[in-house]
């Protein structure tokens, strides 16, 4: 195979080598920069994004893929898709109203946040209603230009699909979904026409809804859509792009007029090479092949991805095909090159953004034959084989574990019903309990001590004093708030699963590895690169000491295994359930050691799990059963007086709530509060007996709610919900927050509880 074939990037990660892109944007909402310096650092941020891309010898760079906040929020932004609360009068959209939408302000609550399909970052949700859609700005065509007359790139403008769009987007009836998509087709023509005006070549529409799983409808739909833009915009290259899973049914994708199909090969289980294996590829349609995967951090094997080009190759024309990551690189830090803290086995086995597009560009000079190919190849051969006989990788001690989990118990020693009699007499609580997530502020003061003791400037006894401090400080603030069940905050933990990584062998940590969550929000998930296994206590010190200072119950913090693992860059040699029971064996050491301290309320959270699940609906049984059973290892040994807590983020709760009360935690929080109470249906169609929190705040926004703004979120929970199993908390952990906001927002909860304990109990002598 002598042709060359083309290099193409999907996306580039934002937030820059040093995060430079989250620091531009939280000194611009500090007010420490004007407007106009924020728009200057920004370009600058784009412009080395697009260089380092050249540099990297890409044929199909992207462009349109950076954004100030949120790519899904920029199209509804596009297109004026703006709620009402925001009193939008039409006009350009600036960016107090932009960051509003995110954030929140005074005025109006953020719009929703929820999760972007299976991945860790989170997008924000259009509400389209009766809207109706126009060009605000034509943002593809103004990167296509910036990148253009900027850098001399012919980029590849990225467009967010109308399918996948309204597919994400709230404020409509699903049924109605056609005739959304009929007041939305002709913007997106117009914005497809300019493009073509300008000159451009390519045009990368995302469409990553279509392998969740389509209906004959909805193919229809997409038939509808993309004819329509091929009569109105004919002569414009376009590559519908999938991610994530299988498209399916390839077949009738392949008839779409579209000139390119673009396909993930990494997370399709194979079922994408079968389809053309069976059917073949059309001659006149290009492959965008993702065969780097673009979810995880390792080095490639290069002799299986030629062998996988190579099998491609006897059905797609050499000269149509296209490498490129299997999604945007997004999901994976900027580049290994400032990894100098990792061993060398280790980091040579690492691959992130800049080197995976590095590989892409070696897969196309082996292709073409070339001998400094065949001395990469080596060296990359080398290092995985190197790194692949490690010996943490395959402990024999850990997988003597493993084997006993058949003699494990497989449930808590009572049914919850009789659990719940025997807590209410132990804990004695009062009528709708309130209590946080876990997490308090992480203010400059806590990360300075933290970083100075890291840095060996404090020693263990002066950061364990800090600590303790603030913990002391915590259990006060709380007891004067008047909430009934306490936290010990969180203080000595940069990461709720960083946290828990460092304590626990078969963990790597990078030293710049981080990825955006969301917003100016970025995370450095740590690596699971061997065999996991306890070593010692990770939360008794802190958990004990808080419980020392008051006479209310303390719960104990733990992150689950399911969240654990979803949370981490995980090795691609296990299958995801067998590294999520290696890790719930080494939390169950950690549950069994907090009840033997006396910790007998016990919070292990999972707020990933709904992201871990499978997006084709045939998928999510296997995949829920074995997440139930982890967490069920982790937790299932407790007396029946240890009460067992657990967190969620929003998720549909009607396709989940089985298998939720299956997980047999005795309480759970789940974060709604930005999904306006839609959860709360939920309960009106499915009956849950277990002890419930609905968060009655949206941490993720700065404003303070009035306490009839919770009062009312309590009201229409307890509408459906039993008094008696309900818990009055926030949404999600604090730590993002300010001191004076979380005191705020506390204060107004306390009392909105207070306020529904009365209006409850006149209700329950009627």
């Amino acid at each position: 195979m002598t042709n060359k074939v083309k290099v193409s990037n999907l996306g580039y990660p934002r937030i820059g080598k040093n995060r430079e892109w989250k620091k531009t944007l939280e000194a611009f909402w500090a007010g420490k920069i004007n407007e106009e310096e924020f728009r200057t650092e920004m370009t600058g941020i784009q412009l080395q994004h697009l260089k380092t891309q050249q540099e990297a010898g890409i044929d199909l760079i992207p462009v349109n893929d950076f954004t100030f906040y949120d790519h899904v929020l920029d199209t509804a932004v596009m297109f004026g898709i703006v709620p009402p609360r925001y009193a939008y009068d039409g006009g350009d959209i600036g960016l107090d109203l932009y960051f509003a939408m995110a954030r929140g302000n005074a005025e109006a609550t953020a719009c929703e946040m929820t999760k972007w399909f299976n991945t860790n970052y989170h997008y924000i949700v259009p509400e389209i209603g009766a809207q109706t859609p126009r060009l605000t700005e034509n943002k593809p065509l103004a990167a296509y230009r910036f990148a253009k007359s900027q850098a001399g790139i012919e980029g590849k403008p990225v467009v967010l699909g109308l399918y996948t769009f309204l597919k994400l987007s709230k404020g409509f009836a699903s049924a109605d979904i056609a005739k959304i998509a009929a007041r939305f087709l002709p913007v997106y023509v117009q914005l497809l026409q300019e493009l073509k005006h300008e000159g451009v070549s390519w045009v990368q529409i995302d469409e990553p809804a279509i392998v969740t799983g389509i209906n004959e409808s909805e193919l229809s739909l997409l038939n509808s859509i993309y004819t329509e833009i091929a009569e109105s915009v004919p002569g414009l290259n376009i590559i519908l792009q999938t991610y994530f899973e299988a498209a399916e049914p390839l077949e009738a994708l392949l008839k779409l007029p579209v000139q390119g199909l673009g396909l993930d090969f990494v997370h399709d289980g194979g079922t994408n090479l079968a389809s053309i294996e069976r059917l073949g590829w059309p001659e006149d349609k290009w492959l965008g092949a993702g065969i780097i995967d673009g979810r995880n951090i390792w080095r490639s094997d290069l002799d299986a991805k030629l062998q996988l080009i190579e099998k491609l190759s006897v059905h797609v024309p050499v000269d149509r095909l296209i490498l490129q990551p299997s999604c945007s690189l997004l999901h994976v830090p900027v580049t290994v090159q400032g990894e100098v803290k990792l061993k060398a086995t280790v980091k040579a086995a690492l691959a992130f953004a800049d080197e995976k597009l590095r590989e892409l560009g070696l897969l196309a000079a082996a292709l073409e034959g070339t001998g400094e190919a065949a001395a990469a190849l080596t060296a990359s051969r080398e290092a995985l084989t190197a790194f692949r006989a490690l010996p943490e990788r395959g402990r024999k001690d850990v997988a003597g574990q493993v084997l006993g989990l058949a003699d494990l118990p497989d449930q808590r020693s009572l049914p919850f019903a009789e659990r719940l009699k025997v807590q209410q007499e132990k804990w004695q609580l009062p009528l709708l309990p309130t209590t946080t997530i876990g997490s308090f502020p992480q203010t400059v003061e806590v990360r300075q001590a933290r970083l100075k003791w890291r840095k060996g400037v404090w020693n263990q006894e002066r950061y364990d004093g800090f600590v303790r401090e603030q913990i002391a400080d915590a259990i006060t603030f709380q007891e004067k708030l008047g909430l009934d069940v306490l936290v010990h905050g969180e203080f000595e933990r940069t990461d709720m699963v960083e946290f828990f990584g460092e304590k626990l062998d078969g963990y790597l940590f990078t030293t710049n590895g981080w990825v955006q969550s969301y917003g100016s929000r970025c995370v450095k998930p740590p690596v699971i690169y061997a065999d996991i296994a306890f070593t010692q206590p990770m939360t008794i010190k802190e958990s004990v000491y808080a419980q020392s200072l008051t006479s209310l119950p303390v719960k104990g913090m733990l992150t689950g295994p399911v969240t654990i693992l979803n949370w981490s860059f995980v090795r691609d040699d296990l299958s995801r359930e067998a590294v999520a029971n290696q890790i719930a064996l080494a939390l169950r050491h950690e549950v069994k050691a907090l009840e033997d301290a006396g910790i007998e309320m016990i919070q292990v959270d999972e707020p990933a799990i709904r992201e871990g699940l499978p997006l084709k609906a045939e998928d999510h049984e296997a995949y829920l059963n074995w997440a139930v059973k982890s967490f069920r290892i982790a937790t299932n040994h407790v007396k029946a007086t240890t009460q067992i807590h657990t967190h969620m983020c929003y998720s549909e709760f009607n396709d989940m709530i089985d298998s939720i009360s299956a997980m047999d935690a005795d309480v759970i929080s789940i974060e709604t509060s930005r999904s306006h109470g839609e959860l709360i249906v939920s309960f009106e169609e499915q009956e849950y007996d277990k002890g419930i929190g609905l968060g009655v705040y949206d941490i993720h926004s700065p404003r303070v709610p009035a306490v009839e703004e919770m009062t009312a979120n309590i009201e229409r929970a307890l509408r459906v919900l039993d008094p008696e199993q309900f818990w009055i908390n926030p949404d999600c952990g604090l730590k993002t927050r300010g001191w004076q906001e979380t005191e705020g927002a506390l204060r107004n909860m306390v009392k909105a509880a207070a306020i529904a304990r009365e209006n409850a109990g006149v209700s329950a002598t009627k």
